[in-house]
């Protein structure tokens, strides 16, 4: 353990980890055995909540064997029919208390000072409403070496050694004020679907971080609290890498939609046109690729083209609702000071 003594927390901290999982049995058995191993101050209220969303594997068996263990303190584990990432998330923060909710995922295996960390964090940083760590990505065999550019397709985080004030922060291992989450009526209405079953959809934790520095809090990155985020080897393929970007750029669309402090006429222009410039390069990358004069290889302007073609999607998703939606769509996360 690092040099976190419990002295160094004066007051009361509440932390609630919240894992959603859906028929990832295994991994969670590893998420949970690293939790047990935690080694945190007396100071510090925390526990663990595991969300069930409609496993049919040894889900509940695991966590079992767990709480019988003994060696998590407060282990529960709760189940919500409702099938996605966001439903499980709510069902997690609405079934805790603490002032502080931290979103681990099942196959997130956490330093054994993680949540000494998050709590030494939290405690000092009164005006912070979001915060994440290091993701450090867990390989489970040597990928192919285009893939190791598209750290960012599997959460990677890594913005230094020393702690910052990013623009967005990742899911894995995103710790929230829950006054934060409250102040954003992100628990009444959410904007962006997430991960539904095994259908690759992003944008959930992206909403959640733009929505509460929207509400006027501070984001941090802290790389004190560091965790391993294991990437199995089908996620390594091309099929997946396009799959995932494509939905990413379907989210990027969307989320710049949220931050957007114009009209909707000029958000089409700009949208429609940014976009159809982004089709333009990938044309010509693929035409020099074709003509063997390009330097990047098939698989990257398969990548490249799937992202542009989520934020069409996106495009034509945005055009086709309902007015009153896409009104209160555009712009909720924008800051006071925002310029398109």
């Amino acid at each position: 353990m690092s040099n976190l003594f419990p002295e160094q927390i004066n007051n009361h901290v509440t932390i609630d980890l919240v894992i959603c999982t859906y028929n990832n049995a295994a991994l969670l058995d590893r998420a949970l055995t690293a939790i047990s191993l935690q080694q945190v101050p007396h100071t510090v209220k925390w526990t663990v909540l595991v969300v069930n969303n409609n496993c049919t594997d040894q889900t509940t068996q695991v966590v079992d064997k767990h709480i019988k263990s003994e060696k998590i303190p407060y282990l529960s584990i709760i189940s919500e029919p409702k099938q996605g990432l966001n439903h499980a998330r709510l069902c997690g923060v609405n079934n805790t208390s603490g002032a502080w909710i931290a979103f681990v995922d099942d196959d997130c295996i956490l330093k054994d000072d993680w949540v000494a960390q998050a709590a030494k964090f939290a405690q000092l940083h009164h005006e912070c409403g979001a915060f994440g760590g290091q993701v450090i990505l867990d390989w489970e065999t040597p990928p192919p070496a285009f893939v190791l550019k598209y750290g960012y397709s599997f959460a990677l985080q890594d913005h230094g050694i020393s702690i910052s004030q990013p623009n967005c922060l990742v899911g894995a291992g995103l710790v929230i004020r829950r006054k934060a989450i409250l102040d954003t009526n992100w628990i009444h209405k959410q904007f962006l679907n997430d991960r539904v079953g095994k259908q690759l959809i992003s944008g959930g934790d992206v909403e959640i971080v733009l929505r509460i520095k929207s509400a006027g809090y501070d984001i941090w990155y802290n790389p004190a609290c560091k965790l391993m985020h294991f990437i199995p080897a089908k996620r390594t393929e091309q099929k997946y890498l396009v799959n995932i970007n494509y939905a990413l750029g379907k989210c990027q669309l969307m989320s710049d939609s949220m931050l957007w402090s114009n009209s909707y006429l000029t958000w089409s222009l700009k949208s429609i046109t940014s976009t159809f410039y982004s089709s333009v390069d990938v044309f010509k990358q693929a035409l020099k690729f074709s003509l063997g004069r390009g330097n990047l290889e098939f698989a990257d302007i398969a990548i490249t083209w799937a992202f542009v073609r989520g934020k069409w999607v996106g495009i034509a998703r945005m055009l086709c609702m309902e007015v009153q939606e896409r009104q209160a769509l555009l712009g909720c996360a924008k800051l006071p000071d925002a310029k398109n």
